[in-house]
Formats: structure tokens, C-alpha cells, sequence
């Protein structure tokens, strides 16, 4: 069993620019996520059995969409899972995106959430309140899409790119 899910992985420089932004966030009062595991979810679907992840990754090579654009300008705190995080008003792309993810993760077997899409980058956990900053807008064109396993280690958790599909 692996523990998967699927996101939009930043290029390089979108990664430097949210590096950016954490670096002047006070880190005091919560945990940075590591630069290597920043994303944007797309659908989180938990453990996942070798056979039913064979299947989605089929099912998901015929998912066929443009690339999405997404803009990140505004920082928000979510008090419930207390994370500090980046958030996109949700183009019509990406809601398109996710619902063909999700279609396909039905179809092979794996329940997915059915609550409202939120595009959002976690930069930080175990934030206790709302942080004011001033930062350009992170503009994100994703050319691809992600499968993602969450890999546990002796120094935290990795995310490691398990399979890319393009967007074209």
C-alpha cells in the first residue's frame, strides 16, 4: 500500500518565488514545510493497493485538458488543520482537472473527498494565527500533473513524483 496523491508539482521558479515568501514568514510560531515537498493538491486519496494504482494510472493518461494557470496571491490561515498557506481562486481548468482525477480514481476503485476544491499551497503548519505580508502574486502555469506518494522517513515526510502526465 502507498499513501498517493495528486498534485501540480511548481518548476523551478515558481518554487524559488514560494521559497521566497516563507523565508519572510516568522517561523517561530509554526513548522515550515520543506522547499522539496511544496504543491498544490489536486486530490488526496490515502493508501492506495498496487492493483487499484496500476489502474488509475491508466485511467489517467486519458485524461486530456490544456495547461492550468493558476494565480496565488493571497495568504490565508485555516484554523482547523492550523496551516499558513497560499491560495488561487480556482480557474475553470482546474476544477475540470480535478474532477477528471477524481472521476478516474472512482472508476478504479478509491474514494475520494467530495467537499468543495480549494487550490492552495501549505507553507506552513502548526500555525496559530493569520500572518500579514505583503508579496507579489506567484503565477503558476502547470504543464503537467502529478501522482504523488507521501514517503515517511527518520527526518520527516517526503513527497516523491511517482508518475507525470502532460497537459497539453
Amino acid at each position: 500500500m502507498k499513501r498517493l496523491f495528486f498534485a501540480l508539482w511548481p518548476d523551478d521558479g515558481v518554487r524559488r518565488q514560494i521559497i521566497q515568501i516563507c523565508r519572510r514568514l516568522p517561523d517561530k510560531d509554526m513548522k515550515l514545510v520543506r522547499p522539496s515537498n511544496l504543491h498544490v493538491t489536486l486530490s488526496f486519496l490515502g493508501q492506495v493497493d498496487a492493483d487499484s494504482e496500476h489502474l488509475l494510472r491508466q485511467l489517467c493518461a486519458n485524461i486530456q485538458l490544456q495547461p492550468v494557470r493558476l494565480t496565488f496571491d493571497q495568504l490565508n490561515f485555516w484554523r482547523k488543520p492550523r496551516i499558513l498557506c497560499l491560495i488561487a481562486e480556482p480557474p475553470p481548468l482546474v476544477l475540470a482537472l480535478v474532477d477528471a482525477i477524481n472521476v478516474s480514481a472512482e472508476a478504479a476503485g478509491i474514494w475520494t473527498e467530495s467537499r468543495c476544491y480549494r487550490p492552495h499551497v501549505t507553507l506552513a503548519r502548526k500555525a496559530r494565527k493569520t500572518v500579514q505580508l505583503d508579496f507579489d502574486p506567484v503565477y503558476w502555469c502547470a504543464q503537467d500533473f502529478c501522482l504523488v506518494e507521501s514517503v515517511s522517513l527518520e527526518d520527516g515526510v517526503h513527497y516523491q513524483v511517482v508518475q507525470r502526465w502532460s497537459l497539453a
